[in-house]
């Protein structure tokens, strides 16, 4: 994984209320959330693959050259998953990593075309997703929901598929509320999924596609208009069209913004540079994530932490910030009130204390 980027200049005490403050996570996937010690463990098990067994080992594999090269090296963790017992065993674990983090709800990734075609039984593969996901809301308090999505470097055969298992209520989990698009951007442009997202928004499921992470704002607004897309997966390149930025402020289209994901895959040079600053000043809607944090040496914590640094925000600025994750969720009213009241109560003790 890549160095940690704590920035120094955040004070002690702001890192401090953020590690209490309560949260939700809109855009981080399933497999790039494996910790290194799970990541050892289902290396172990499958001693074939190419993944270092050694945790230590692991900082050296994780570091990225580029968008291309991360791509191959996420792909040789998602072939570590080969079992019903691993997909619930990274579920629950990752659910038990969000809670130390004070993470209430959260939106996992889920690319179950990885698994299926990897041979792992479609209905186990729902099943183990299901059963983590309850024991984690039992026994830590947090709340899963899943967005089922395409990989788009797997092309339309991959989109049939993802398609499929998320609108046949046959196999269709329980807790899946979106329907997204990862993977490479370029040379993989949005319109041809069109179908697929149709279908998907037809059995009521949300568009969350990624979008500009790579690629210039056309494929943003390739996003919102051939994909109907509610949120954009990162949208960095949101920040060179002005009238795009207008677009998502009036209409209150949120961005799923991942500011440290964004250097390491060299979609940004900087932090100094990210475009999360452009956003806030267009008043567009932003949330902070963490993408595939292990792999990125970071996580929710520490992505808040570079938000309060760019945005020179204090605490009410980063509650602010918190429950604009709320906001832009697909929980049910009630659970967002909830949520938003936990952030407020949180707050205000903060700053009375």
């Amino acid at each position: 994984m890549t160095e940690r980027l704590v920035d120094p200049a955040v004070p002690r005490d702001l890192h401090a209320f953020i590690a209490g403050l309560p949260k939700a996570e809109l855009h981080v996937h399933h497999v790039g959330s494996a910790s290194p010690r799970i990541v050892s463990e289902l290396a172990a098990r499958h001693p074939d693959s190419k993944v270092p067994t050694d945790p230590e080992a692991l900082v050296d594999y994780f570091q990225f050259t580029d968008f291309a090269h991360f791509i191959d090296v996420y792909l040789s963790v998602v072939d570590l998953i080969r079992t019903p017992e691993d997909v619930r065993l990274l579920t629950y674990e990752v659910a038990r990593d969000m809670a130390r983090q004070q993470v209430r709800y959260a939106e996992l990734t889920i690319t179950p075309y990885s698994s299926t075609r990897r041979g792992i039984d479609e209905g186990a593969f729902m099943d183990a997703i299901e059963d983590a996901r309850k024991a984690a809301e039992a026994e830590f308090g947090t709340v899963l929901r899943w967005c089922f999505d395409i990989p788009g470097e797997a092309g339309l055969e991959a989109a049939e598929e993802t398609t499929r298992l998320a609108t046949d209520d046959r196999v269709r989990p329980e807790g899946l509320v979106s329907f997204g698009l990862g993977g490479p951007e370029i040379g993989v442009g949005r319109p041809q999924f069109k179908p697929y997202f149709d279908r998907a928004i037809a059995a009521g499921l949300h568009s969350v596609p990624h979008a500009g992470e790579t690629t210039g704002p056309q494929t943003v607004w390739d996003a919102l208009t051939e994909l109907r897309a509610e949120r954009i997966g990162h949208g960095t390149s949101s920040a060179q069209d002005p009238k795009l930025l207008a677009h998502l402020a009036e209409r209150r289209i949120p961005l799923e913004v991942c500011p440290t994901s964004n250097i390491a895959t060299r979609a940004v040079r900087t932090l100094d540079e990210h475009p999360i600053k452009e956003f806030t000043r267009a008043g567009v809607l932003v949330t902070v994530n963490s993408d595939d944090p292990p792999m990125f040496g970071t996580d929710l914590n520490n992505e808040y932490a570079v938000a309060a640094r760019l945005l020179d925000l204090d605490e009410r600025g980063l509650a602010d910030l918190a429950k604009n994750a709320v906001e832009a969720s697909f929980l049910d009213v009630p659970g967002k009130a909830r949520i938003r009241d936990e952030i407020d109560t949180y707050t205000a003790a903060w700053l009375a204390s």
